[in-house]
């Protein structure tokens, strides 16, 4: 790519697109393309075509999708299913008809089997069943990325697939009943800690294990994916490394400066008991993450005081 290349980031103000645009940016990329939901609905494809034939856009970043944690996507299930199979379909549709030189799509983790041997490799895709909780989001996600290699098996399209983690970072969603484990946590314990209460509560045993990456991290990885990624195939983007849900929310109690009890709600659902990516694919094209977890944690919450002050 270069500085002055129409780049655009389809998704610029959730938390993976806006990592990318702060990169790019840094790097001094100067035409970057970005337009809000209520400016144009990805899921209409009508607007989303008349976007890419007006735009003419040379890469792209696919990073926006619904999101959400296990009670989100096991409570809007058609929501989540039907959202993001229309925005993917529709930006990688128009990204062909309009001749993009490369489109990087962004997937998910929880596209591996529930029960899938760890850690997980790309190959492993479609060896069992998912994990319930989230089955539409991942179908979803499925689709995309296999909708990638179609498009590149029967018209040579350069569209590829980066399948994260579990993110964390600037612009994390911090709702209690739609965001993932780590700012939901954050949350928690900071509001523990305001209002002086004995304790947190977490949902399930604890024992799950999960990975975390910095989304500064995986917009590193998806820019040097970029320039050095030439597959029609996917590839895991993750740190390597895992920990358990109770020992990450000892982690940010800590941090957090929480002096109560963490109590382990076990009427709640653990989901998938071990999601670590086998990264060894990533690291052969020589990139690894930079930030590692407590720092990231640190970040993160430093990040979200001053958001609640302003």
């Amino acid at each position: 790519m270069k500085p002055h290349d129409k780049i655009y980031i389809a998704g610029h103000n959730g938390m993976v697109g806006s990592a990318l645009k702060r990169k790019l940016e840094a790097l001094g990329f100067n035409n970057i393309i970005t337009f809000s939901s209520s400016e144009v609905d990805l899921r209409d494809q009508t607007a989303v075509k008349t976007l890419f034939y007006d735009e003419r856009p040379d890469y792209v970043f696919l990073a926006a999708a619904r999101v959400g944690g296990i009670l989100a996507n096991n409570s809007f299930r058609a929501d989540f299913m039907y959202d993001n199979l229309q925005i993917q379909n529709n930006v990688i549709h128009s990204a062909y008809l309009t001749n993009v030189k490369k489109l990087l799509f962004l997937g998910s983790s929880c596209i591996y089997p529930k029960l899938s041997p760890q850690p997980m490799k790309e190959e492993y895709l479609l060896s069992g069943y998912l994990e319930h909780t989230n089955e539409p989001y991942a179908l979803a996600k499925i689709a995309g990325l296999k909708m990638c290699e179609a498009y590149h098996a029967q018209y040579g399209c350069n569209f590829f697939s980066v399948m994260p983690t579990n993110l964390y970072g600037p612009n994390d969603n911090y709702d209690l009943k739609n965001s993932h484990v780590l700012p939901a946590l954050i949350r928690k314990f900071h509001e523990a800690k305001e209002t002086g209460a004995d304790s947190v509560t977490i949902w399930g045993t604890g024992t799950p294990r999960r990975e975390f990456l910095h989304v500064d991290d995986l917009a590193n990885a998806c820019l040097h994916l970029m320039e050095h990624y030439e597959d029609a195939g996917y590839i895991n983007v993750g740190v390597g490394e895992d920990i358990t849900i109770l020992d990450l929310a000892s982690l940010i109690k800590d941090i957090v400066g929480f002096d109560g009890e963490i109590i382990k709600d076990l009427d709640k659902p653990d989901g998938t008991p071990r999601k670590l990516l086998d990264v060894a694919k990533m690291k052969s094209f020589g990139w690894t993450p930079e930030i590692s977890l407590e720092d990231g944690i640190r970040m993160t919450y430093e990040q979200f005081q001053k958001e609640l002050v302003s």
